[in-house]
């Protein structure tokens, strides 16, 4: 794991590939089943990327694990959240109990949920003001999210919970891409105008307090971002190690692997935009890390609830893949030319 951030630089400088065999294989077995070839449309493509990154010509989803991560923020001072703080530490209480959305999401998708609250008590430092985290609080939420990923796990999702943290994503993206701060900036978990004035404000106001960093994506994961997002770029930096696929969330997830994507243009590879939410900066942000989202419900909640609801289609993709019998088998005529 990386103890420092040139560590970090030469991991991402020297990340796995796909397995271009199993992929052939997998496509070779899709050719002959019992359906005009293309005809599933995506599933194809979706058992395909399961085959290449995990090594198989048949894929197989018996372990999946969805991973939340939840971080306080300081920039929540400056009044653009419709809630306070404190609701992070209850909403990571309440998972605990069963009682969200995620727990119900999981069990219908057959998923194990683990949640792993990052020093609630300890929100980063505003952004307007200061660098959101150091280096060595950078480098332990990543290791820290790294640390949650089985090496024997099919299928890696990623999540999080946190007050404040989609005005950190899109001052992300603002540091990133640039455009205007209006562009990334929605209402999040509600806010009224006048809160989303004073989000997009802040948001402006980070990328021009640390504009002397702007040329290096990963000083802007830490200067902009937190410890639940850290934490998601080191479980998906561990995924792609492992060479495990990989579901992304909304915007706050997307946000936090962006700079991955910079800093290594092939970082995605394992990657999968499980939906698009209806934070308005997020389809602008997916097309920026070349990501086709899978489902587009309007979904905002967080929690990897997008990515939850997403499993099934991996499943539905997986079941045609494994279980259709060949034109030979099943003494179907193939098509003529």
């Amino acid at each position: 794991m990386p103890q420092s951030q040139e560590d970090l630089r030469r991991l991402l400088a020297d990340l796995p590939h796909a397995d271009a065999r199993a992929q052939a294989d997998a496509k070779a077995r899709n050719d002959m089943l019992t359906k005009p070839q293309g005809a599933l449309g995506k599933l194809e493509d979706l058992v395909l990327w399961l085959a290449a990154w995990q090594g198989r010509e048949v894929p197989r989803l018996d372990k999946v694990q969805v991973l939340v991560f939840a971080g306080n923020h300081g920039v929540v001072a400056q009044g653009v959240s419709a809630f306070p703080v404190e609701v992070t530490a209850q909403m990571v209480a309440n998972f605990a109990t069963g009682g969200a959305a995620i727990n119900q999401l999981c069990a219908m998708a057959g998923a194990e949920l683990k949640v792993l609250d990052l020093d609630l008590e300890k929100p980063t430092a505003d952004f307007t003001q200061a660098p959101a985290l150091g280096w060595d609080e950078f480098l332990d939420a990543l290791r820290r999210g790294m640390a949650q990923v089985d090496n024997d796990t099919d299928l890696v999702c990623i999540g999080e919970m946190g007050i404040g943290n989609t005005t950190v994503s899109a001052a992300l993206a603002h540091a990133l891409y640039g455009g205007a701060a209006q562009d990334w900036t929605g209402r999040g978990t509600g806010v009224g105008d006048a809160s989303l004035a004073r989000k997009a404000q802040a948001v402006a106001n980070g990328r021009s307090r640390h504009a002397a960093i702007l040329n290096d994506p990963l000083e802007i994961a830490r200067c902009l971002g937190g410890r639940e997002l850290a934490a998601m770029a080191g479980a998906a930096l561990a995924a792609r190690r492992a060479r495990i696929p990989l579901l992304i969330d909304g915007y706050v997830a997307s946000a936090a692997l962006a700079p991955l994507h910079v800093a290594a243009p092939g970082f995605l590879e394992h990657c999968w935009a499980a939906h698009v939410s209806a934070e308005p900066g997020h389809l602008r942000l997916l097309q920026r890390m070349g990501l086709s989202p899978l489902l587009d419900l309007g979904m905002r909640l967080g929690e990897a609830s997008g990515a939850a609801t997403a499993i099934p289609l991996l499943r539905a993709a997986l079941a045609t893949h494994a279980g259709m019998a060949s034109f030979a088998d099943a003494g179907v005529a193939e098509k003529s030319d």
